[in-house]
């Protein structure tokens, strides 16, 4: 749902508000770099709604170059939580409250009933607390629930600060170059028990972003060695 910052304490929401200031400053020096766009552009052609999904560590330089694209993301419940909401409303996006592993049931079905209508949907499957780079059950069932396409997307970035997190979570240095990449969406059959979907579609969630990202470093170490970044 749109808006959650609103009731935030004073304190969260001056997090929020330096932070998006702060992201906008230092993303505005960032050079970016897209492959596989055609993707991205089918889902957004279709004018129905789809699932970008990408891994939590990931998500700062995405943020900053998918602002105001109106997309939905499903951010948790936890302290961390709503500082992410509080920047990333300030960016043009809407939030759901919940998680893809815990506590998300009620979140699953908000995000599948807003992608029916047609709203774009981003979710970080490994989070909010991993394991790193395994995919939850909640990101196949939204997709699965809400008949919407997977959009895999991934982020290579130099130089960058990785920190010690669980999710090894990317900070861009200035004027890093940054490639964002996106594979062939697809989506899971409407036909599976829950269980069966989740347990045949997440290891492919994880494949295909792996795929992605592959993609993206093989063009950052072009672009880093020629100048050039062609990698379609």
């Amino acid at each position: 749902m749109r808006g959650a910052r609103e009731d935030a304490p004073l304190r969260v929401k001056l997090v929020g508000f330096f932070g998006a200031l702060l992201l906008r400053l230092v993303g505005a020096t960032w050079r970016v770099r897209y492959v596989g766009e055609g993707h991205f552009a089918h889902c957004v052609a279709s004018g129905k709604g789809f699932v970008h999904v990408f891994w939590h560590g990931q998500l700062l330089p995405l943020s900053y170059f998918k602002r105001n694209e109106g997309a939905i993301v499903l951010v948790s419940r936890h302290r961390d939580g709503e500082m992410i909401t509080q920047v990333i409303e300030r960016l043009g996006y809407g939030t759901a409250r919940g998680s893809t592993s815990r506590g998300g049931f009620r979140a699953i079905i908000e995000m599948a009933q807003l992608g029916r209508r047609g709203v774009p949907l981003a979710i970080t499957p490994d989070g909010p607390r991993g394991p790193r780079m395994k995919v939850q059950p909640g990101t196949v069932l939204v997709a699965q629930r809400g008949g919407l396409p997977i959009l895999p997307v991934a982020v290579s970035v130099h130089p960058a600060r990785r920190l010690a997190s669980w999710d090894r979570f990317i900070i861009p240095h200035l004027f890093a170059k940054v490639v964002i990449g996106y594979g062939e969406p697809f989506f899971v059959p409407d036909d599976l028990p829950p269980e069966a979907a989740v347990a045949e579609w997440a290891p492919r969630v994880e494949a295909a972003i792996e795929s992605v990202h592959q993609h993206t470093k093989r063009v950052l170490e072009r672009w880093r060695e020629t100048g050039h970044a062609a990698g379609d």
